[in-house]
This record gives structure tokens, C-alpha cells and sequence, in this order.
């Protein structure tokens, strides 16, 4: 059987599969083991041999699941989801919100604008954007809306804060990114705090001009508060402020690696958690049970994509492509309006760790024949990423907004309220493709 034509039906056998909602993991894994044991039984105007295609498939399969399990810089996937788990059962994650809502009490939209920067907080010290939608949707929408807020705006405004969970360090996709493209995962972190503080202040602008518009989504202010509230609300988030610094301050300063950051990260989120007496044993232990769980699933995706990144390059499906390119004499440009376009596509449909091992095989060799900084890029696919959680028909933290919010919640009006923020994002992605230097110049500067 031709290579390049095996290569081009097992990416339409993927793309079927999650028409028809089998799980990412078993369409990559499965279609990857199948497509290789057809590419070693039957070769290229050779005879059919099942048992060499048994025997090659096998070992790539066994191969992969060995370099997989034996990746050192994968343990830090573990260590930033307990640190995100103990910190929100903790109540960590949450200090930065209640400060944040005491400061802004009198600001108009002042609760949204602290949900925005409530979820910038938990951002900084998990990594993961559904956690960080599903954590403060329970927390901040219900606030909201008990304070007279629209539910558009009180429900948007957390589905959209959530998003930052995957820019701002730490970051799963980043992670993830780093690894399958051999670039450094540390540089990756530093790279997305810019953007990241970019993103979160394109969001509150956008509530500023939303409310400004139509006050009515908001009232004027929330509560009345007693002298000394907000020193004690700025006093009690510095737990969160810690373990954000000994994360980037640690790998800017060359303190610590990535995986150190983690691991000393989530251990002290842990003795917090029991000095401050804010966690207790049932639940440290809920904790590892819902880190167990979230690292195995994401795990199961990332062992189908590295036997399916393997198949993809026996085919020459990644040369061809690149061929194709250079003889359309298209320009980089060109390129990247493609690629972006069909990362905001897929962010219709997929989740977002699913969307990038899908692509990264057909994506990278493109950007490195241009020549492109891959940190660059990799900050551009995750702000494509986030876009993708926000976009309609499935934008998944609108749905996740959905469910913890009750009966009461419609979907129309979570996306009616994405809508807005939707523009911010396209011309937060516009900057960050013009100017580079956002996203490199924090890692430029690392030691």
C-alpha cells in the first residue's frame, strides 16, 4: 500500500472517528496501530505478511510506551494538577478573587472584573482552563447573579477568565507542546505570562465598555465594607502569590527546572494547606483521587499521539506538505492564516489537548521550514487553544459554565455574552502575530 496514500485515510479514519464522538485517545491510538501494521504487512508493491506488520507494530507500539513512561519532564504533568487540586480544596485559588472583590466592591462590574482576576489567579498556580472555568463558575456566577448581575455577563465573563488557564504559566498545553516539539518547556512558561497578562487585560476592558454600555448588566456596587477589609482581603491571597513566584521566579532565575518548580510547588501548597488548617485529610485524599484521574486521561491522549506522530512520519505525509507549500510559493503569512484557521475549526469541535497532538505532527514541520520561533508559535496555538474553549457549537467552558450553574443557566445566553469578549480575542491574536516580541522577549532574557 502507498505511504503517503495510508497516511492521508488513517488522518480521514481520526477525523471520522471524532465525527462520531469515539474518545481522542482511542481514535489516535487505535487508527495509529492498525494504520502501522498495514504499512509493515503490506509494503509498497510487495506481498502481503501479516506477521512482519504484527511484529513491527507491536514494537513500535511497546517502544513508545516505554520512551512515554520514562519521560522525565512528563512527571511535572502530575505534580501541577495536584498542586491545582490541593490548592482549590485549600480555598488558595480562591483568595485572590475574594481580594480582588472587596478592592473593586464600588467599581461598576467590579464582581466581574474580580471573577476575571480571580481565574488569572487560579491560572497561575494549576495549569489546566476546564478546571479553572468549573472552580470559580461555582464560586463567582452564583455571586453575580445573587448581586443583580445580567446573566450574560455574569456568566461570559467567568467562561471567558477561564481561558487563562492555559496561556498563563503553569499550563498542561504548554507542557505538552514542549515535549513533542523539543523545545524548552521553561522558556514556553515565560512565554505566556505577557499574553497572558494581555488576555486578562483585553477581558476587563471589555466589561468596562460593556457595562459602560449597558449599565443595567451591573449595578453601580455590590456591598459595603468596614475600615481595614482590604488590607485584610490583600493580606489573605498571599499564599497564591507565593506559589506563583516560586514557579516563575524559580525557572526565571535558573532556581529551579520546571519539573523542580512543580514538585517543590505542590509540596508547599500542601504543608499551606495544613499549616493555615484549610485542608483536611478527606480532602488531600479527593485531591490525589481527581489528580490520578485527569492525569490518566490526559496521559491516554498524549500515549495515542505519540504512536500516531510515529506512523505520520513513515508516511511522508509531513514532506509532502511542505513540498506542496514551496511549490504555491505562498508567502509565511499565508501559511499561518491557514494554520490558525484551521486550529479556530477544530476549536469548534475538539477539546484543546485533543486539538493539539491532533496537529502538531502536520503543523511544526511546516513552521520550522519557514524558519519560526517555535516558542512563538507555541504561545500562538494556545491562545488559538483558548479561543477554541469560548467558541460555539461546542466551546466547551461555556458548557462546563452550564453545568455548575444550574437549570437556570441558558447556553444562548453564555455564548451571547462570549460574543463580546470573542472580538478582544481576535485582536489580542492579531498583536501577538504582529509582534512577536511580546511572546519572546520575558524568555530572551532568562538565564
Amino acid at each position: 500500500m502507498d505511504p503517503f496514500l495510508l497516511g492521508i485515510r488513517g488522518f480521514a479514519s481520526v477525523v471520522i472517528l471524532l465525527a462520531l464522538r469515539v474518545p481522542i485517545a482511542f481514535c489516535l491510538g487505535s487508527v495509529a496501530v492498525a494504520c502501522t501494521f498495514l504499512f509493515y504487512a503490506w509494503p509498497h508493491g510487495g506481498e502481503f505478511n501479516g506477521p512482519a506488520g504484527w511484529r513491527s507494530a507491536t514494537t513500535i507500539l511497546t517502544s513508545n510506551s516505554y520512551d512515554f513512561v520514562h519521560s522525565f519532564e512528563l512527571t511535572m504533568v502530575p505534580l501541577f494538577i495536584l498542586l491545582s487540586q490541593v490548592a482549590y480544596h485549600a480555598g488558595i485559588t480562591t483568595d485572590i478573587y475574594n481580594s480582588a472583590r472587596v478592592w473593586l466592591a464600588r467599581v461598576p462590574g467590579g464582581l466581574a472584573i474580580a471573577s476575571i482576576l480571580g481565574c488569572g489567579g487560579f491560572s497561575a498556580i494549576t495549569g489546566s482552563s476546564v478546571a479553572c472555568a468549573a472552580a470559580m463558575g461555582r464560586i463567582c456566577t452564583p455571586e453575580m447573579l445573587k448581586a443583580g448581575y445580567g446573566q450574560r455577563l455574569a456568566t461570559s465573563s467567568v467562561a471567558v477568565g477561564g481561558t487563562l488557564g492555559s496561556l498563563i504559566p503553569p499550563s498542561v498545553p504548554f507542557i505538552l507542546y514542549g515535549i513533542f516539539t523539543e523545545t524548552s518547556i521553561s522558556k514556553l512558561f515565560l512565554a505566556g505570562i505577557l499574553p497572558g497578562i494581555i488576555s486578562l487585560v483585553g477581558y476587563i476592558v471589555v466589561v468596562f465598555i460593556w457595562v459602560k454600555i449597558n449599565p443595567n448588566e451591573a449595578p453601580a456596587f455590590t456591598e459595603e465594607k468596614r475600615p481595614g477589609d482590604r488590607r485584610r482581603a490583600a493580606m489573605r491571597a498571599w499564599p497564591a502569590v507565593l506559589l506563583f513566584l516560586i514557579i516563575v521566579v524559580g525557572i526565571y532565575g535558573g532556581v529551579f527546572t520546571t519539573t523542580e518548580a512543580a514538585g517543590i510547588s505542590a509540596v508547599t501548597a500542601v504543608l499551606l494547606g495544613v499549616v493555615l488548617r484549610r485542608l483536611s485529610f478527606a480532602s488531600f485524599i479527593l485531591s490525589l483521587r481527581e489528580t490520578a484521574y485527569q492525569t490518566a486521561m490526559i496521559f491516554m491522549i498524549v500515549f495515542g499521539a505519540k504512536i500516531f506522530v510515529s506512523f505520520i512520519s513513515l508516511t511522508g505525509v509531513s514532506p509532502w506538505l511542505i513540498a506542496e507549500v514551496q511549490a504555491a510559493n505562498a508567502s509565511d503569512w499565508i501559511v499561518i492564516a491557514i494554520l490558525c484557521l484551521m486550529f479556530l475549526v477544530l476549536g469548534m469541535f475538539l477539546d484543546p489537548i485533543g486539538i493539539l497532538l491532533l496537529t502538531l505532527p502536520v503543523s511544526i514541520p511546516l513552521v520550522e521550514n519557514m524558519g519560526l520561533n517555535l516558542i512563538w508559535f507555541g504561545v500562538i496555538v494556545v491562545k488559538l487553544l483558548e479561543i477554541g474553549l469560548i467558541t460555539p457549537p461546542v466551546g466547551l467552558n461555556a458548557f462546563i459554565i452550564k453545568a455548575v450553574g444550574g437549570k437556570d443557566i441558558q447556553i444562548h445566553s453564555i455564548f451571547a455574552g462570549i460574543s463580546r469578549f470573542l472580538i478582544a480575542e481576535v485582536v489580542i491574536l492579531v498583536i501577538l502575530l504582529l509582534f512577536p516580541i511580546l511572546s519572546l522577549m520575558i524568555p530572551n532574557t532568562m538565564y
